[in-house]
């Protein structure tokens, strides 16, 4: 509606021109630039600043990326990967010089921020060990590799953060909340309006021409009522229910369908910032029960409340 509003004024303006007092409107547009940008950096989290990463005592913390870590033995360098890439997550190792480490040898225990504890032991998969056992989400607790040679033991910390996989866009929008999303649209778009207004007074002053300060109000408009349909899509979905991360969906499908089942029905939706529901029709063959998927899907911090159904041939049951 501001868009709307502030579209309205621009048009009458170009059509019956008022005399514009540039010495207050500028200095005046230049203080919103600056209130605004100030705002939109706030809100935007601009307080948060980067982690560096040390190396002390034979301890090496880094933090959780997309590259595989390395581990300096004095023989050579161990590599280690939380390895993710259409499959679920495991722990994969090996060594920069094709040597294939034992795996009855190498061990990872992870220490959660809550104190909970994992111990991961490898298998042989031919060029790398790879885990037993699947990383529960969230991926952000210290890891401790241990690996054994000629009886010494080789001890190595790696501190891994949570990371939303390739930043807000693709790691979904179902962790915004959308009340500060609003407020950021709304400072940025009053600082892009800013701006625009300020150059329409420059040059109206400059030159004469007042046609361009009810032109950068009418593109004002356009940037508020751009950024207000987008915001207005995404909260809609939310209330219509819609499926609110795609790449949620598919992992949820793989991790009940890598055991042989049929994922027949399958819905998510928003509880809240970093809350989903779901709701999974599962078709198997074999005995498991409810709790035997629940208990699967537990790895996933993000699935607050789930309910599955299972069917068992022609039969069903919940």
């Amino acid at each position: 509606m501001i868009a709307l509003l502030i579209g309205y004024e621009a048009v009458s303006r170009l059509l019956t021109p008022v005399p514009i007092s540039f010495n207050e409107a500028i200095p005046i547009a230049v203080l919103g630039l600056v209130v605004n940008v100030a705002s939109a950096w706030l809100l935007s989290g601009g307080h948060h600043h980067g982690h560096s990463n040390g190396h002390s005592h034979g301890h090496d913390h880094d933090h959780h990326g997309d590259e595989p870590r390395h581990i300096e033995l004095g023989t050579g360098a161990v590599e280690i990967e939380v390895f993710e890439d259409n499959v679920p997550p495991r722990f994969r190792v090996r060594t920069d010089t094709g040597v294939l480490l034992a795996a009855s040898d190498v061990t990872i225990e992870t220490i959660r921020p809550d104190g909970g504890r994992q111990l991961f032991a490898f298998e042989d998969r031919g060029g790398y060990l790879e885990s037993r056992d699947e990383i529960p989400e969230p991926h952000a607790f210290l890891a401790k590799f241990r690996l054994v040679q000629g009886g010494q033991h080789h001890d190595h910390e790696l501190e891994f953060e949570e990371h939303d996989h390739h930043h807000e866009a693709a790691h979904g929008a179902h962790h915004r909340d959308n009340n500060m999303r609003a407020a950021v649209i709304h400072v940025m778009a009053d600082a892009a309006v800013s701006v625009l207004v300020i150059v329409g007074l420059l040059l109206a002053r400059t030159f004469g021409w007042l046609w361009m300060d009810p032109l950068a109000g009418f593109i004002g408009a356009l940037v508020i009522a751009n950024w207000s349909v987008g915001l207005l899509r995404d909260t809609g979905g939310i209330l219509l229910d819609r499926t609110p991360d795609p790449r949620m969906a598919e992992k949820v499908r793989m991790v009940i369908e890598s055991e042989g089942d049929q994922v027949t029905d399958l819905h998510l939706w928003r509880l809240g910032p970093g809350h989903l529901g779901a709701i999974v029709s599962v078709a198997t063959s074999g005995a498991r029960e409810a709790a035997h998927y629940r208990q699967r899907l537990a790895k996933f911090a993000d699935l607050s409340h789930v309910t599955v159904e299972v069917q068992h041939c022609h039969s069903t049951s919940a």
